[in-house]
């Protein structure tokens, strides 16, 4: 029996990278996991994964993975993900919001405007999508008393990190997602935020191996997490029974992990790079809505 026997999670940007790592995590915990992506047929994106697969592989670790193609900078498709959650399982217990979209020109050194106006979808698909998916959670949380929403950002919340829009949507989403929770509260509806550091998912480690002197060196200088331990991270947290006394926070992975006895792959603590990168703005509101 797994701790989220029962429970029913939405993983958004899962195909690949860290949304399939946290997916793969809380199915192997027991949980049903709707994996979500725009990557439906193989060789269709240069990086390798699809969320066929990655819900395949949920299943193979023990939970149940449910593939929904969907693009979530399309409004339309997000409402039917979720009234297919709502049809078919009748519940959410999990929400995380991962999707984000990497413009080819991230890493290149050149000021905001000379990058075209269409890296604008990383506001798209990183902030307002993530409200979008909050919604909808919501309206599935609210009614059955309970629910954990999680935003994964990182340390370029307050740290220059590639570009203006890039540190602008982390912000973005620490804040949210903090507001959200003083709203959710009275609800038994949780929300936070977990700051990455380096994760090890396919498109870091070609970036690493292609143009690691394009890379902020405070991120090349980590030995970097697997894509894994952030969602076992989410899966504690959604067990955790006092997890309302952490909604609204901004919590650095590495450093909850600890909290809750959470390594990585290898057995080893993941970093925090607090002392290097920045420190989270926002804390608990912990009955605080003022």
């Amino acid at each position: 029996m797994g701790r989220l026997d029962g429970k029913v999670a939405v993983v958004t940007g899962a195909s690949r990278g860290i949304g399939k790592g946290i997916a793969l995590a809380l199915a192997a915990d027991g949980a049903t996991v709707y994996v979500t992506g725009r990557t439906a047929s193989p060789g269709s994106h240069p990086l390798p994964g699809t969320v066929g697969e990655t819900a395949a592989q949920c299943t193979q670790r023990g939970g149940q993975g449910i593939a929904v193609q969907c693009d979530h900078a399309d409004h339309a498709q997000v409402a039917r993900l979720f009234d297919q959650v709502r049809a078919e399982q009748g519940r959410l217990d999990i929400l995380v919001n991962n999707a984000f979209v990497i413009p080819d020109d991230l890493l290149e050194p050149r000021g905001f405007w000379d990058k075209p106006l269409s890296n604008l979808e990383m506001i798209d698909v990183g902030v307002t999508s993530n409200f979008v998916a909050a919604w909808h959670a919501a309206r599935l949380m609210v009614p059955q008393g309970s629910g954990l929403i999680v935003a994964i950002s990182g340390y370029a919340a307050v740290t220059y990190t590639y570009g203006v829009l890039f540190g602008t949507s982390k912000t973005a989403v620490g804040r949210m997602t903090r507001d959200m929770a003083i709203e959710l509260e009275p609800h038994g509806v949780a929300a936070v935020t977990l700051w990455q550091g380096l994760t090890l998912t396919e498109r870091a480690r070609d970036n690493l191996a292609r143009v690691a002197d394009k890379m902020t060196r405070s991120i090349t200088g980590q030995k970097g997490s697997s894509v894994e331990h952030p969602g076992r991270v989410i899966a504690a947290l959604a067990c955790d029974p006092q997890i309302m006394r952490r909604s609204g926070g901004e919590f650095i992975t590495a450093e909850i992990a600890r909290d809750y006895g959470v390594t990585d792959d290898d057995g080893t603590w993941v970093e925090s790079m607090r002392a290097q990168r920045g420190a989270p703005l926002w804390a608990p509101i912990a009955g605080d809505n003022t």
